[in-house]
């Protein structure tokens, strides 16, 4: 071999709390959905995601927000693995909090977890563009926190996609 290094795959964690498969209503076949799912998973940027976007509504119809959802992660699936993320997952933030009035509301955040040594973020400019509504946390995997703003799948899903195209 010719001294040309091949970068090993990222694996990449997605634990979201959003519903994202298809639907039996909307495609019935598994041979056909099997085939839509391995579609999916091989888009590796916008747009083979379009392909697929443009192949399913062809075939199909309108997309239930289930199968949006899908697409949406597999969109941040590619981004992510661009900067390096091993892990986006949801957590609760407390705030709010009082002690004898028992006042606790949780926000919902989400933490993107990074490949060791592989951080390559602005942080200055992540900060100016996201504020106190990020927290950052150094270590062996470098850990960034977002807090969204709703709980709503469709928000949280975009929330996270403009995050990772910073």
């Amino acid at each position: 071999m010719k001294g040309i290094k091949i970068e090993p795959e990222i694996d990449l964690q997605i634990d979201l709390n959003v519903s994202s498969y298809i639907p039996d209503e909307y495609i019935q076949d598994a041979n056909q959905k099997i085939e839509i799912y391995q579609n999916i998973a091989l888009c590796k940027n916008e747009q083979d995601i379009q392909n697929v976007i443009d192949e399913i509504i062809d075939r199909f119809g309108n997309m239930p927000k289930e199968l949006e959802n899908l697409i949406a992660i597999a969109r941040i699936k590619y981004l992510a693995k661009q900067l390096k993320v091993t892990k986006i997952a949801n957590s609760k933030i407390e705030s709010n909090k009082t002690v004898n009035t028992k006042t606790t509301s949780a926000k919902t955040a989400v933490v993107f977890t990074f490949e060791p040594n592989k951080f390559e973020l602005d942080l200055n400019e992540l900060v100016k563009k996201y504020g106190n509504k990020i927290k950052f946390s150094a270590g062996i995997k470098p850990m960034i926190t977002l807090q969204v703003e709703s709980q709503s799948e469709r928000q949280i899903l975009n929330d996270v996609t403009e995050f990772l195209k910073f």
